[in-house]
């Protein structure tokens, strides 16, 4: 980012050729509502935030508590005052928060989504240098549909021995996420969408978005290619040859699986992004669960939120700081001296955060 001072040239009307430096309103902050979440959660977003801190943008930080410590507090997981942060900020980066299994509260992850009609779910997973996988040059993108299908969460019990979920699936917001794959084909260079389904076993829910993809995709023809597959078999190809693939578009249970089994293939969910994204709102989030035995250990790895940090950047179109942060990350990670235990090393949290910004800083003050 340029600093809040620029140069004119030499020569100015007075005919003095000492340079001048002339005050310049300094670029607006983007204001970012930053949810710590809770287990490991508080430790990578003070890690993440640091490393943006350090990538050149300047951001404000409006920080909101969502989770199990808020439920106790006012009785709710998520406030308003959480939601109102995020619709007046537009973004929000959000650290990993409990979910009770079987019992207790919704996902707050879950109510997110459908409270701020984030309809879109982008999960990218890439390999990367210094990680030991079964895989070299895995580069996919899942883009999950976020509102409806099982997730919608209409469920009941039918009786004392029997539970009924209901599978939601609507033509609008299946063409709505087709089209937002396309799109983000379109413009990142991708060359093939492939829709990921079921419909040859449940052809009225897994039919219609088949069909609404199909509908989408004619519009594209000649710009990207598309393709289907049944999601058993994506999984398996997925293990055998993920190369073939570049984005996939999926409902939102298939989307949820399936982008953690294409996490496994770069490294597992600790270096997996992700991104929630609306009309009007992002947030931003790593994939992974919020880890509570490791709370407060300084253990856990941090790459996850940073990359999801990075997408936060490129989503408010800071381009080259984004590439910046990335790049860091992944040097470090490659270096393998200052990794956390997860990734073949013994540095904490913090010591792992402070390496990518030693780096993102040294390559500041080179250019």
């Amino acid at each position: 980012m340029a600093s809040g001072r620029i140069r004119v040239p030499p020569l100015h009307p007075a005919g003095c050729r000492t340079p001048r430096l002339v005050a310049r309103i300094p670029p607006m902050a983007q204001t970012v509502t930053l949810i710590p979440g809770d287990g490991i959660g508080p430790e990578l977003a003070e890690a993440t935030r640091r490393v943006l801190d350090a990538s050149g943008v300047k951001l404000d930080w409006e920080v909101v508590d969502a989770g199990e410590a808020v439920m106790e507090r006012e009785g709710t997981p998520l406030p308003q005052s959480v939601l109102d942060s995020i619709i007046r900020n537009k973004v929000a980066i959000k650290g990993p928060i409990t979910t009770p299994v079987g019992v207790g509260f919704r996902s707050v992850n879950v109510a997110l989504r459908q409270s701020l009609n984030l309809y879109a779910n982008l999960r990218p997973v890439r390999s990367m240098p210094g990680l030991k996988t079964r895989y070299e040059g895995v580069d996919l993108v899942i883009v999950r549909e976020n509102t409806e299908d099982l997730y919608a969460g209409i469920e009941h019990m039918v009786g004392p021995d029997a539970a009924e979920s209901i599978k939601i699936i609507t033509r609008a917001a299946s063409e709505r996420i087709a089209r937002f794959a396309f799109e983000y084909a379109v413009a990142n260079g991708r060359h093939k969408v492939t829709a990921v389904h079921k419909a040859n076993i449940m052809k009225f829910s897994d039919g219609l978005f088949l069909e609404s993809c199909r509908t989408i995709a004619a519009q594209y023809e000649g710009k990207v290619a598309f393709e289907d597959r049944i999601v058993d078999n994506m999984c398996m190809q997925l293990v055998q040859k993920p190369e073939l693939y570049d984005v996939l578009v999926l409902p939102n249970l298939y989307g949820d699986i399936v982008s953690d089994l294409c996490a496994g293939l770069v490294g597992g969910l600790g270096v997996a992004p992700g991104a929630n994204i609306g009309n009007e709102v992002a947030v931003f989030e790593a994939v992974h669960g919020s880890a509570p035995k490791y709370a407060g250990q300084n253990k856990a790895n941090p790459t996850a939120l940073m990359l999801s940090g990075v997408l936060l950047l490129r989503h408010i179109g800071e381009q080259a700081a984004a590439e910046r942060v990335e790049d860091a990350i992944r040097a470090v990670i490659a270096e393998g001296l200052t990794v956390t235990y997860d990734l073949g090393g013994s540095a904490g949290t913090s010591e792992f955060a402070d390496a990518i910004v030693a780096r993102l800083e040294s390559v500041a003050a080179t250019a």
